[in-house]
């Protein structure tokens, strides 16, 4: 990955280039954007710049030997972890294969993309993970340019991985580099976050997402700019429209409502089933898009319908329900779908979560 090939976000690419200009790398960077940003192509496209034997004052030379290597996820001094099944003997480099296409295929993929390619329901980081990442750093550098540590998904970790980690983090050997990425830093040990030094990554402009998808996706600027207006500027979120890989979601959350707004329970029951086999990112998935279409509904009932920010079949999904939705009811229904999510993260059963959030949506709906 390469600079280049990130749309936009020139003060973050600036900023880290600059750094290495100036030999004032920090030794922990923690990349903070939304799920579906840019964080861990960037993460990357430095990674390679640093070790880069010929870059230019812009990017990566990306024809070197370090450059090719890191392209193919193949180089000795770089170190990846990520969410598995967790324990002893899953680890990360048990799934290097299946990362290497993750990251060809979708490097704005988020962690649901991520443990779906794996099939897996919850994903998280061991401390064998954190032992592991100290043991291979205790070896010197193959290639005599920086190890690199990359952590994507860093709150992943629990207290005692995160914890095993600390000191290393804080007194790393010579020439090592800790690239950590999160989509929620709110999760993350203050310990850990002390430790580093914080890069945000913003959503891109309209400008820049309008640029990267006429050029990249062939896409007219028309398209582009309502892609922008229906996505929010996040690239993963834009790509998903152009490949309408969320039609599921659409086509869930829509029978989801009719069956609490006929209080079916013969329909409800095997759908908790469904939503029970599902990941847990996948839940929190369907459970924040729920909370995106109530969102429409609420703009679509008060008259506000140019703020709502969907087209095609969920546009008139929304404009059909907010005829039926007993409008002084929407924030209690916000209310029972965020605290599904809260039940969801404490690892509460996630069918009696979703039969519970129904039969009280049921009863409010209208």
């Amino acid at each position: 990955m390469q600079f280049a090939e990130i749309p936009g976000l020139e003060e973050v690419k600036n900023h880290l280039i600059n750094s290495v200009k100036t030999n004032h790398v920090a030794h922990a960077i923690l990349f903070d954007g939304a799920s579906g940003s840019a964080s861990l192509p960037m993460a990357l496209a430095f990674a390679t710049y640093i070790n880069c034997q010929q870059p230019s004052d812009f990017d990566s030379c990306g024809v070197c030997a370090s450059c090719q290597k890191i392209k193919k996820i193949a180089h000795p001094d770089f170190i990846f972890a990520y969410p598995t099944a967790g324990g002893k003997k899953i680890l990360s480099e048990n799934f290097i294969k299946e990362w290497r296409n993750f990251l060809e295929d979708s490097p704005y993929g988020t962690l649901s993309d991520w443990l779906e390619a794996i099939e897996i329901k919850q994903g998280n980081i061991p401390v064998e993970e954190s032992r592991q990442i100290i043991q291979n750093l205790s070896l010197k550098s193959y290639e005599g340019g920086y190890k690199i540590v990359l952590i994507w998904m860093v709150e992943a970790m629990g207290q005692s991985a995160a914890n095993a980690l600390l000191k290393i983090l804080e007194e790393p050997p010579e020439k090592t580099l800790f690239l950590l990425i999160t989509s929620d830093s709110n999760r993350l040990l203050t310990t850990i976050i002390s430790r580093t030094q914080r890069i945000a990554i913003r959503n891109t402009s309209n400008a820049e997402l309008t640029s990267f998808l006429t050029k990249t996706k062939g896409v007219s600027e028309e398209r582009a700019n309502q892609i922008y207006f229906l996505s929010e500027g996040n690239i993963n979120k834009a790509l998903e429209i152009i490949d309408q890989k969320d039609q599921n979601e659409k086509s869930w959350f829509a029978n989801w409502m009719r069956y609490c707004y006929a209080f079916d329970l013969a329909k409800l029951i095997p759908l908790s089933d469904d939503f029970d086999a599902l990941t847990k990112e996948n839940q929190k998935s369907l459970l924040e898009y729920g909370l995106k279409m109530i969102r429409e509904i609420y703009l679509q009932s008060v008259g506000t319908e140019n703020l709502i920010k969907l087209e095609g079949e969920e546009l008139q999904f929304v404009q059909k329900f907010s005829r039926v939705f007993k409008f002084e009811n929407i924030s209690q229904i916000v209310e029972e779908i965020s605290h599904s999510q809260l039940l969801i993260e404490r690892n509460v059963r996630a069918k009696i979560v979703f039969l519970d959030a129904s039969l009280a949506i049921a009863r409010l709906i209208k």
